[in-house]
């Protein structure tokens, strides 16, 4: 029996539910999820395995226009993920208008890879209007298979890995069969406190941070972490401590528990505070960060 293996990029605008959806079909919570832009800053991959195939998922940055070179980067990582992707899932949803992007709709038009549209978030919509945005996609994209579905709701999920399976390229598997992910430990206990910074603070605040792992030790019973928050101005660092430190305990405790919940083990978690004013636009930060070669 002929093995299949493929990767299978995630791309779309902002807020469209990528990162929900990546979770979902892989059956883990590997890409943080809020409802703010800009949440996902780094491709990440999961890979799921079946009889015969290995779809090796990845997830990336919403689509935006860059400002700096932090985001110039994370644009970086979406072409990349078009160049070398077997499958592309164009994320969109019911509530985006469809044309919102169209640099990228016309890349979708000349790319060579099959193309599966899914329309997320057909929950929030009535049927008449998901029936029009899929005759939509079909006009835009003919040659693509267009799948609603709801993400949240885990609606339709099995259509889009049918999809997938029947399209994934005869190859033998990329990883391990036991594999789950590409990234290591130090970089979840980054992104679980990322996602509480961007849960409990409102404007730039989440957008002027990045997370450093300063220590990951494991213990007989426990994961010893520490962790630094990097902001741009010490009015930020001030905001995000909070008054007598209020604001980083809470925002410490809750990402403590997530890391006990994904790890399934004890942790001891410090955080600190530094200004670093350039770090997003300083290359050699950025590298340090994981954006950049």
């Amino acid at each position: 029996m002929e093995h299949k293996s493929g990767f299978v990029n995630i791309i779309g605008n902002p807020n469209v539910g990528k990162s929900t959806l990546m979770n979902a079909l892989v059956g883990e919570k590997l890409s943080i999820v809020t409802a703010k832009a800009q949440t996902t800053r780094h491709r990440i991959m999961g890979i799921v395995n079946g009889e015969g195939w290995q779809i090796v998922y990845s997830d990336t940055p919403g689509i935006l226009k860059p400002s700096y070179r932090l985001q110039r980067n994370m644009m970086n990582f979406v072409d990349g993920a078009l160049g070398d992707a077997d499958i592309v899932l164009y994320v969109t949803d019911t509530v985006e208008s469809p044309d919102k992007n169209e640099e990228y709709i016309s890349k979708l038009q000349r790319i060579e890879c099959p193309v599966i549209v899914v329309l997320n978030k057909i929950d929030l919509s009535t049927q008449e209007h998901a029936m029009e945005l899929v005759r939509w996609w079909q006009q835009k994209l003919p040659e693509a298979v267009v799948i609603p579905t709801s993400a949240q709701e885990r609606f339709n999920l099995e259509s889009i890995l049918d999809a997938v399976v029947e399209r994934l390229p005869v190859c033998p598997p990329w990883f391990d069969k036991d594999a789950f992910t590409d990234k290591n430990l130090r970089f979840f206990a980054s992104e679980i406190i990322r996602e509480k910074i961007l849960l409990n603070y409102k404007e730039e605040i989440p957008y002027c941070c990045e997370v450093g792992i300063e220590a990951f030790r494991e213990g007989a019973d426990r994961y010893d972490i520490d962790a630094v928050i990097y902001v741009m101005r010490e009015s930020q660092k001030g905001i995000l401590i909070g008054k007598k430190g209020a604001a980083l305990k809470r925002t410490g405790t809750q990402a403590r528990m997530e890391m006990e919940d994904f790890f399934q083990k004890k942790v001891f978690l410090s955080i600190f505070v530094k200004v670093d004013p350039d770090w997003r636009e300083n290359k050699r930060e950025l590298r340090r960060f994981g954006y950049e070669d």
